[in-house]
């Protein structure tokens, strides 16, 4: 049988797939499915500063607001000792989840603030998270903004949890960025453990019966697959941290594709939710059977097999792959030729 063990942000895992943030895995109950199907690890779902903001403009709405109004209110919300405000379920969750899970459990992080990164990110250290997963999803709406800044940005926010916080740090990051390459250098530089690629902007549209903005979840399919392969392949064995992809996974070949481009874990949120969290197993299964079939004795000896380390320059391989398919098009699609 092949060994399925793998090591990602420092962690022995039992095999390399994990299960990303998604309401799957924002409970306790959530997480034991996965674990249960054979999830190796598991991301607990983001914790967005926003609702925490929310969660205590509402506490504060009903035990300070409703204060002395009439002779009942004062004891009618009264305060809750060790209450800490919206993050106190997330956290409760968290604690129990690491207490009672025997994979481990990485705590996401969506802030707005700067003092809400480095608050959270302590928080959620303390309530026992393995690892943290630092989701920076910031779409630079301001014209006067470079990207330069944004990268700055990014690190300036790194180095000061990276100081205040000892658990593996990952970073969740969009595709976007000019050079991807040097930026995910400079996070490493910078203390960063490890980097998921990748997360999606949101898709917005627009609905012309009440001609207003409409945003609905949209779950990735295999055709999402291309740009973490890419980037995964070029990234491998060239830079020294842990590699995590996702998008696109929806089934064991894309785990299998995405190992042979040098990714150290595949995340998937989506398949879950699409089939359920029993096909964790179903793609843990497919690996297995993979490996064994193909005579590989564990997924460290596919790891990387096709990362672009394997040729002379990455980007002539890639340019020379892109132009040999346009030139190729004609002849795989001969009604193209009829118009």
């Amino acid at each position: 049988m092949s060994s399925l063990t793998t090591r990602y942000l420092s962690l022995e895992l039992k095999n390399p797939i994990i299960a990303s943030a998604s309401p799957l895995t924002a409970t306790l109950d959530g997480m034991r499915r996965l674990e249960d199907a054979g999830a190796a690890a598991v991301v607990m779902a983001s914790l967005f500063e926003e609702r925490i903001v929310a969660g205590d403009a509402a506490y504060a709405m009903f035990t300070e607001e409703t204060a002395g109004s009439n002779p009942e209110a004062a004891t009618y919300f009264p305060e809750l000792p060790g209450y800490r405000h919206g993050l106190s379920g997330y956290l409760e969750t968290l604690w129990r989840a690491s207490q009672t899970l025997q994979i481990p459990v990485i705590a996401s992080l969506n802030c707005l603030s700067d003092e809400g990164w480095l608050e959270y990110a302590i928080e959620l250290e303390q309530a026992g998270a393995a690892a943290l997963e630092l989701n920076l999803y910031h779409l630079p709406t301001d014209l006067a903004v470079s990207g330069r800044d944004v990268e700055q940005h990014y690190l300036d926010i790194i180095r000061r949890i990276r100081a205040k916080v000892s658990v593996p740090l990952a970073v969740k990051l969009l595709p976007l960025f000019t050079a991807l390459g040097n930026f995910v250098q400079q996070l490493q530089s910078s203390g960063v453990d490890g980097v998921v690629l990748f997360n999606r902007y949101i898709r917005p549209d627009f609905d012309l019966d009440t001609l207003s903005l409409k945003i609905e979840a949209q779950l990735s399919g295999t055709s999402d697959i291309y740009l973490p392969i890419a980037w995964t392949a070029l990234l491998s064995r060239r830079v020294t941290l842990s590699l995590a992809a996702g998008t696109g996974v929806d089934t064991y070949v894309e785990v299998v594709k995405l190992l042979l481009a040098g990714a150290d874990v595949v995340t998937t949120a989506s398949s879950l939710l699409r089939h359920g969290p029993r096909h964790m197993t179903t793609l843990v299964e497919g690996v297995e059977r993979w490996l064994s079939e193909s005579t590989f004795a564990s997924v460290d000896e596919v790891r990387g097999r096709l990362d672009v380390t394997h040729v002379g320059q990455a980007e002539m391989f890639f340019r020379g792959e892109y132009l040999h398919t346009l030139a190729d098009y004609p002849a795989k699609h001969p009604a193209v030729l009829a118009y």
